[in-house]
């Protein structure tokens, strides 16, 4: 394996804006590529100085727009950018373009002649929008090198994880010649994370607050990318494992998983791993030989059926959030059940809760968790969900009640209210990205007294509305956080093969 090169691509409209961002995270990059499509047209007369204004090595990218690019202006136009930027060459070559990327099917002789008198190394792009362009990638890159000096590079948007399991597996295929990928899209993040495990020459990373709405969920910059995914340490040797849920909790899982790696010097990197099916994630897994998976929602109710064996800790919950490496097998494990457990002691004060009446509201995994603990502790509950039938199925598990999770039931609350541990998306960041102006309170009407305990499983770095309210009422609160550290801890130390069930 090669060990990739940091790039940051800038997409500012200024060149004073590009060259803050390269301040911002000069200490975390190799090279940059200037996306001179972006720049304002009078920004462009100061293409040639830009690479000794930034005093870092080059790229010069000025893409069409039907490459999914700004420039529309026309090959001539493009043609005469890409010259006058190059032309008049420095003898210092630090202060000229180290490379210029160029299409497949772009061919001036004069200037590919200038490049190369200028010691301007060529990139040469082919863009990708088929399934059938991920087939044999090996051939495609030698089909692209038109000479020794040219680095092939291949760029496509991942329509899903399954694209990122097919360049990895022709990777294997092919020469370990100098080549680059570039993968965009949701679906991505392995790819940027490994992409030394790829060969990929460059890795491409981008300051978050300058991409477009859509890609900031899955983008990385530079500092994240060291810092999160211990980018630097990862080699042929590095263990590898992931989290399989939704992107925004799974960049933080990833985050705080790592961090546990690196303080205890060992040489493992967490994905977040994200895909619109268990089947996909569990391919990826296979292909890419990963240790170990945590597994949040959207998988968790489907993953269960994948595992040869299950620990005692998934119980009648009927889930797993943890798959660990047996051979050619996995084993499901719920770390859930005792991180939930530690929390609820901690929140009562209590070794059990017999006599407690308990709501529990939601009927989801989670749920499924805080009843099977609560049954433990000897308590009693009502299960509340907005799906009648799904609290029905639940509570029926452990002989509770069970009621609507709607304004006229929501005064039977009165009758569960020692304890109330919310276990729904409610008021959590992936509920207001869904539902901008939600209230985020899964029970608005219910009215605390103060003497309640409320655990509300989110975990978030803000309180969630339900918290605040019960909170300035009084009770005793608790948020999901301190769950979620015990989780990972718990499962780091699956990871590590020192878990104690």
């Amino acid at each position: 394996m090669i060990q990739s090169k940091v790039c940051l691509s800038l997409t500012g409209s200024t060149i004073k804006e590009n060259l803050e961002t390269i301040e911002k995270y000069r200490d975390w990059i190799d090279v940059v590529e200037l996306r001179a499509d972006y720049l304002n047209k009078d920004e462009r007369l100061s293409l040639r100085r830009f690479p000794e204004l930034a005093g870092v090595p080059c790229i010069l990218s000025i893409r069409r727009s039907s490459n999914g690019g700004k420039f529309s202006e026309g090959e001539a136009t493009r043609t005469v950018l890409f010259a006058r930027a190059i032309a008049f060459a420095n003898q210092d070559t630090t202060k000229n373009y180290a490379y210029i990327d160029l299409e497949s099917d772009f061919n001036v002789p004069a200037l590919l002649d200038a490049s190369l008198a200028f010691g301007t190394k060529i990139i040469r792009t082919l863009y990708c929008n088929s399934d059938d362009s991920l087939k044999e990638i090996h051939k495609q890159m030698s089909l692209l090198r038109k000479n020794e000096y040219e680095i092939p590079k291949i760029a496509f948007y991942a329509q899903s994880l399954s694209d990122v399991t097919k360049l990895f597996r022709e990777v294997k295929k092919s020469e370990k010649k100098r080549v680059i990928f570039e993968v965009s899209g949701p679906f991505s993040q392995p790819e940027r994370v490994l992409s030394s495990l790829a060969n990929s020459f460059f890795v491409y990373t981008a300051d978050r607050k300058l991409q477009i709405p859509e890609a900031e969920n899955y983008s990385i910059d530079p500092k994240q990318l060291q810092q999160s995914y211990n980018f630097d340490d990862i080699n042929d040797k590095t263990k590898i494992y992931g989290f399989a849920g939704k992107s925004l909790s799974a960049r933080l899982y990833a985050k705080a998983q790592n961090k546990h790696f690196r303080d205890n010097k060992i040489n493992a990197v967490c994905l977040p791993i994200y895909a619109d099916k268990i089947e996909e994630v569990l391919e990826f897994a296979d292909e890419l030989s990963l240790s170990a998976l945590a597994i949040s929602c959207p998988f968790n109710s489907d993953a269960l059926q994948f595992a040869s064996t299950v620990s005692s800790d998934v119980g009648n919950t009927e889930r797993t959030n943890t798959f660990v490496r047996t051979g050619e097998n996995w084993t499901g494990y719920n770390t859930s059940v005792k991180a939930l457990l530690n929390s609820l002691l901690n929140l009562t004060g209590k070794k059990s809760l017999f006599g407690w009446r308990v709501s529990i509201i939601g009927a989801g995994t989670m749920a499924r968790a805080a009843a099977y603990v609560v049954k433990m502790l000897h308590g009693k509950a009502c299960i509340f969900n907005r799906t009648v039938s799904k609290a029905k199925e639940l509570a029926s598990l452990y002989n509770f009640k069970w009621a609507s999770l709607s304004v006229d039931s929501q005064l039977y609350i009165e009758d569960f209210s020692d304890l109330i541990i919310q276990t729904t998306s409610v008021g959590s960041a992936e509920y207001y990205a869904m539902v901008p102006n939600g209230i985020g309170d899964p029970i608005p009407n219910y009215i605390f007294r103060g003497n309640e305990k409320v655990f509300d499983c989110i975990a978030s770095t803000e309180k969630t509305p339900l918290v605040s309210r019960a909170e300035k009422a009084g009770c005793s609160v608790m948020s999901g956080n301190k769950m979620m550290e015990e989780q990972i801890y718990m499962q780091f130390k699956l990871f590590t093969g020192e878990y104690d069930e």
